[in-house]
């Protein structure tokens, strides 16, 4: 059941859980993008897109993760001057799945399809397990820096403090596979939905291109483009379903 709505307290207290970059400005449209539409179309835009996709994730995510919660919930961050950003996160107390969507990225959006896509996008890291596996790489970090420090004779501090580091170098060791891997299935999703990804992917020209830095979390603009159209040609030649 689609459920779009505010939920300032939970997005708060679920902050620290979320899989998506680091907030930056959308860059301003050239001479040949299309405007942004007016915000009340973008809202309704925004609202058919989640009716459509929202059931299709959940398909997706019984399809291929019968293991997980799979029951969506979206939800709008409306704080003023929140910048343009979407995240998954899990509710804390029952487990559920949360997708979040800035006021902002929703009045920045282009077209119907790039909703779609950044949508389906986030449903992946859900259905891909991305929480827990980072948070899993991120202990492993932790728990192998710590170690090191604690056999050099470092005190109580100088642990802690190699544990931070070693949970937060763990934490992005997979972090660009796992933004790939999400922009795959995302794909998949959209393109089910009666979507067109590769439209949708349009917004990676118009945010700042992460490059390929070293431990960065976010793959190249570029590579994500090429991810997207190799599913797409995939998907058209029946080789994915």
């Amino acid at each position: 059941m689609t459920r779009v709505g505010l939920a300032l307290a939970v997005l708060a207290g679920l902050a620290g859980c979320t899989m998506a970059p680091p907030p930056v400005p959308m860059a301003p449209p050239s001479a040949t993008q299309p405007p942004a539409p007016d915000f009340p179309t973008a809202a309704r835009t925004f609202v058919q897109v989640v009716e459509r996709v929202e059931p299709v994730a959940e398909g997706y995510c019984h399809e291929k993760r019968p293991d997980l919660n799979c029951d969506f919930r979206i939800v709008i961050d409306d704080r003023a001057g929140a910048p343009s950003n979407a995240f998954h996160t899990l509710d804390p107390q029952t487990g559920q799945p949360l997708i979040g969507f800035t006021l902002s990225l929703i009045a920045d959006a282009r077209n119907a399809d790039e909703l779609a896509f950044v949508l389906g996008h986030e449903a992946a890291h859900h259905i891909a397990g991305h929480i827990g596996r980072s948070r899993d790489t991120a202990m492993a970090g932790a728990v192998l820096l710590g170690t090191i420090a604690a056999l050099g004779g470092a005190d109580a501090g100088a642990i802690r403090s190699a544990q931070d580091i070693g949970a937060s170098v763990g934490a992005r060791t997979y972090s660009k596979d796992f933004e790939l891997e999400a922009d795959a299935i995302g794909t998949v999703i959209a393109w089910r939905s009666g979507y067109d990804p590769a439209r949708g992917a349009g917004f990676f020209t118009r945010i700042p291109d992460p490059g390929d830095r070293f431990l960065g979390s976010h793959p190249p603009n570029g590579q994500r483009i090429q991810t997207v159209d190799a599913t797409v040609a995939a998907l058209r030649a029946g080789r994915i379903r």
